[in-house]
């Protein structure tokens, strides 16, 4: 019974570490390219990668975009998108492919950017994705020097994930993809 009034009782810290395992965000530094996973379906990502554009950390930003919204591939509408919040369109190289998963993301993007030349980038991608993204693409592509940047996420802060449905459904999902990939899922 103690046990369980413990457990309420810090619940706002433990939920508050749990949601912070799911983030690594190393923060900006001058790279050769800006990457932006797919899967923002708020435009959070690639606003965040244009930002970076602006602020001189990066020249170019590699839109990741897999094919099957509504007949597009989501690079194809993220881009435009950015356009349309001010950002020049020649700063936007799109990255179609077929990938459903961020394991297959990176198989699909890295080599993108080896024939591109670029040896050292930004993955940008959401707060709760940033640590399984990362650990999946230093997997992928050891030879590549790599930072994580995170976007910003309506609904998923580590601090108060857990008071939004949205939030809860982000925090499941990543945690079970999270799981499934340390099982080998």
């Amino acid at each position: 019974m103690l046990g369980l009034v413990l457990l309420v009782a810090t619940g706002t810290l433990w939920l508050a570490a749990l949601g912070r395992v799911l983030v690594r965000d190393d923060g900006p530094a001058h790279a050769e390219m800006a990457v932006v996973l797919a899967g923002d379906f708020t435009g959070n990502r690639i606003l965040r990668a244009a930002q970076l554009v602006q602020q001189g950390y990066v020249p170019k930003v590699l839109v990741s975009g897999p094919d099957g919204l509504y007949g597009h591939y989501e690079c194809d509408l993220a881009i435009p998108f950015a356009v349309a919040h001010g950002y020049p369109q020649a700063w936007f190289i799109r990255a179609p492919h077929e990938a459903l998963s961020t394991r297959a993301e990176a198989a699909a993007i890295l080599p993108d950017l080896r024939r591109l030349g670029v040896h050292r980038f930004l993955l940008v991608t959401s707060t709760y994705h940033t640590a399984r993204a990362a650990r999946i693409f230093r997997a992928a592509g050891p030879d590549f020097d790599m930072r994580t940047v995170a976007a910003p996420d309506k609904y998923f802060s580590p601090a108060s994930w857990w008071r939004n449905r949205e939030g809860q459904k982000l925090f499941f999902m990543e945690w079970s993809k999270t799981f499934a990939g340390l099982v080998g899922m």
